[in-house]
């Protein structure tokens, strides 16, 4: 999904509680090139809310009161396959994006509500989802650690702390400032992960995406 520099991107919030639905709303519609369209606090106000070419964004709570958010975003990504979806969550629940069915598993993020996520890091995430590019929760990710015997596991530490940026929807400009290396320094180590983790050239896969999915899977001792 491409969009012009003056067009704003057009957000759909789904939380059921009032308070922190109205602050999602101020927060993101006070900040320029974004516009928040729909408001809901339910899965029912959501589904009649949110038709074809309503939003690009939907940002969604997990629970709900008459239903789950996941399903919700899989129901909505299937009527509209350019919709960026963004799952806000009280939980840990990051590894949840694992289980999405193959057809919408593409391009979703994930902030939890508990980790200390600014609203700097949120509007990132909101417009990275308008482009299709997963973002993951930075502070849940800098707590994973790669599984003994995982092909992560095999990064050096520098591949991994770039993976880790990556996954957090950086740029590979972006990455660069925050680490302290040129930008080609940062496209080496990101060839060099794709190797690892054994990431092709499938046009039809973003390598990005599934690198980031690739470090949900392999960190951590639930899966």
């Amino acid at each position: 999904m491409s969009r012009t520099a003056v067009d704003a991107v057009r957000v759909a919030v789904v939380e059921d509680q009032p308070l922190f639905r109205a602050m999602l709303q101020h927060t993101l519609s006070g900040t320029r090139g974004l516009e928040v369209v729909v408001t809901a606090g339910t899965v029912a106000e959501a589904e009649s809310r949110i038709t074809t070419g309503v939003a690009d964004v939907v940002l969604l709570d997990i629970d709900l009161p008459d239903g789950n958010g996941i399903a919700l975003g899989v129901r909505l990504r299937r009527l509209q396959p350019d919709l960026g979806v963004l799952l806000l969550s009280a939980h840990d629940a990051m590894d949840l994006l694992l289980d999405l069915p193959p057809d919408v598993a593409a391009g979703w993020g994930y902030l939890s509500k508990t980790s200390g996520t600014s609203e700097e890091l949120l509007v990132q995430a909101v417009r990275s989802a308008a482009e299709g590019v997963t973002v993951l929760d930075p502070a849940l990710l800098q707590h994973a650690q790669p599984r003994a015997g995982s092909a992560v596991a095999r990064l050096t530490d520098r591949q991994l702390a770039v993976l880790r940026l990556l996954a957090e929807g950086l740029s590979n400009a972006g990455i660069g400032e925050r680490l302290g290396i040129a930008e080609k320094s940062v496209q080496n180590h990101v060839n060099a992960i794709y190797a690892t983790l054994g990431i092709d050239a499938d046009p039809s896969r973003n390598p990005r995406v599934s690198a980031a999915l690739r470090l949900l899977e392999e960190t951590g001792s639930s899966r």
